[in-house]
């Protein structure tokens, strides 16, 4: 069977497990990987020819249930949503863990082969599906403490006595990155005997043992299963801290890598259509490492553009994103970042680390806490903690006061949101972004976890009133934001993997040009709260020598050599040549 496979694909996949496991299990793992090959059906009818992505390519992010309607499943609710706001401007909707699960709003599965039913049914995510393209989490890092896997090896059941990591607290453990400050093992009853089990974000959070490849074999089949129910988009969650070894940092390994890499050689096989993600929320040269050669991950998260653009807008002043941006590395083929400000975790700052001076992030997290957000630490292998991730909405990240809106907060907003759309790369919208969504309060009161407080769950009734009302913020801020996204998708520009040229024009902009074939677009925003009127010239060299140019957000004209462009507080121009 092996023979009738392509030969290139085998051999990469003979190394890795050879690297993972040993010599001595390399052909029973490639039988073993044969064997999965059309499963659920998945390569045996062709795949789709279609790119990977285009300038039409972006992702809403949202929980399966964060527009509700009493008596209706959420999913179909969302879908509804979905359907009447979004057309022309969000072609993925990445639905997060909507799985049975026992804590970590999702990210603690209890079965990963069934949709929970508070949610849905698989039927609903598939009618989802029908008007866009899916992204799934796959959180393979730890299983719930409530799952039959963990019942199992507490019960000394094959096969998952050996799914979970048993470790000594008498191990020097202190070089262990700590993405929490929590233990790192929790004491366990187990039918042969008491132990302690590694738990690296909770005790309800059970890491799996990945140096058993019957664990990695389970999360093929479910990778598989997946994409046969409509998943375009994987998404690896926590991938960073996968392989543990006593006596390393345990992330980043390379293991963990050439585990990823494996699922990429499985995907190219038979869903070469479907896109691996990586979640590491870590300093961006580690971040961009899971692209590996163009043989690891399509697609990373881009970690370190949200609290950049948090920090530029907040001081006026884009130095550091400007000088971060132009210092990105050209990507390897069939590779592209997923632009994002929010999800439904905090703001992370660990992928400022090299970028933005300590003081500066410091005065970050004072000024989140002054707009009512909180500051989740993590802890440091000398017993210190330091900044983690900022809680708070984007949208009030941005603001001048915890109770008010204002004109000026809005506009800065959009710009925040803007420039992540014209970056190289596939946009992510998190819903609560999309709604201009305030700091909800009530909610971590209810559930003392400060990363709710960017998760509150819009009934559909008030949030269609609050959208009908064309005065509310939330209703203008996502008329805006719909319309940007629907101009981006109509200019081959914006496609991920058009060319991108930082211009730097000075603190007080940003710039960037985008480029396809003959296309050209450049980008300006103002990062001050005053109005700025910029004289071009040859720091703009294409601008300066066209003879005339439009703006494609406000359909603004400006003709002749030595022009100049008048620009609001926070406003963006794309200006086409």
């Amino acid at each position: 069977m092996i023979k009738n496979l392509d030969i290139h694909a085998i051999e990469r996949m003979r190394k890795r497990f050879n690297r993972l496991y040993g010599p001595g299990e390399v052909e029973h793992l490639l039988e073993r990987m044969v064997a999965l090959i059309g499963r659920y059906g998945v390569g045996l009818e062709g795949y789709s020819e279609a790119p990977l992505w285009d300038e039409t390519s972006s992702v809403l992010i949202t929980y399966g249930d964060m527009v509700q309607q009493e008596g209706e499943a959420p999913l179909a609710v969302l879908k509804r949503f979905a359907d009447q706001y979004l057309g022309g401007a969000i072609d993925t909707v990445h639905i997060l863990p909507f799985c049975p699960y026992s804590s970590d709003d999702g990210f603690s599965v209890i079965n990963y082969r069934v949709v929970d039913p508070d949610l849905g049914s698989w039927k609903d995510v598939q009618e989802l599906g029908h008007g866009f393209r899916l992204m799934y989490d796959l959180v393979l890092n730890h299983c719930s403490r409530k799952s039959k896997w963990f019942a199992d090896y507490v019960a000394d059941i094959a096969p998952f006595r050996d799914f979970f990591i048993e470790a000594d607290p008498e191990n020097d453990l202190s070089g262990v990155t700590r993405p929490r400050a929590l233990p790192l093992l929790t004491p366990v009853q187990t039918r042969h005997g008491d132990t302690h089990v590694w738990t690296t974000f909770s005790d309800d959070q059970m890491d799996l043992n990945f140096a058993n490849p019957d664990v990695l074999f389970e999360f093929l089949d479910i990778l598989l299963f997946y994409i046969s129910t409509g998943a375009t988009i994987i998404r690896l969650d926590a991938i960073a801290y996968l392989w543990k070894q006593i006596g390393t940092s345990c992330i980043h390994l390379k293991q963990t890598h050439e585990v990823v890499k494996l699922m990429r050689d499985l995907l190219d096989m038979v869903a070469p259509d479907v896109v691996l993600l990586t979640e590491t929320n870590v300093p961006h040269e580690e971040n961009i490492s899971y692209f590996g050669k163009g043989d690891e991950a399509h697609m990373v998260y881009q970690f370190s553009l949200p609290p950049l653009l948090l920090h530029g807008l907040m001081n006026g002043d884009a130095t550091y994103l400007t000088n971060w941006a132009a210092s990105l590395n050209e990507l390897p083929e069939k590779c592209t970042y997923f632009n994002f400000t929010a999800s439904h975790d905090g703001i992370g700052v660990r992928p400022l680390q090299g970028i933005v001076p300590n003081e500066e992030l410091m005065k970050l997290a004072d000024r989140v806490k002054s707009l009512g957000g909180h500051v989740s630490t993590k802890a440091n292998p000398d017993g210190s903690e330091s900044p983690y991730e900022l809680n708070i909405t984007y949208f009030d990240a941005l603001g001048d006061h915890p109770e008010s809106v204002t004109d000026a907060h809005m506009a800065r907003f959009l710009c925040s949101q803007t420039v992540a759309m014209e970056l190289r790369g596939v946009p992510a919208v998190y819903f609560h972004s999309l709604t201009g969504t305030r700091n909800n309060y009530a909610g971590v009161e209810e559930t003392g976890r400060a990363r709710t407080i960017n998760r509150l769950k819009w009934n559909e009734g008030e949030l269609e009133n609050v959208l009908s009302d064309p005065h509310s913020h939330p209703a203008r801020i996502m008329k805006e934001y719909v319309r940007r996204l629907q101009c981006r998708a109509q200019h081959k520009v914006f496609h991920p993997d058009a060319a991108q040229n930082i211009i730097n024009l000075g603190s007080e902009w940003f710039a960037v040009e985008r480029e396809w074939k003959e296309q050209r677009i450049i980008c300006i925003s103002n990062f001050t709260d005053q109005y700025r009127e910029l004289k071009v010239d040859d720091r703009l060299y294409r601008l300066n020598r066209a003879a005339a140019c439009s703006d494609l957000l406000s359909g603004r004209r400006y003709m002749g050599d030595g022009k100049v462009i008048p620009f609001d507080a926070y406003q963006t121009v794309w200006l086409q040549l």
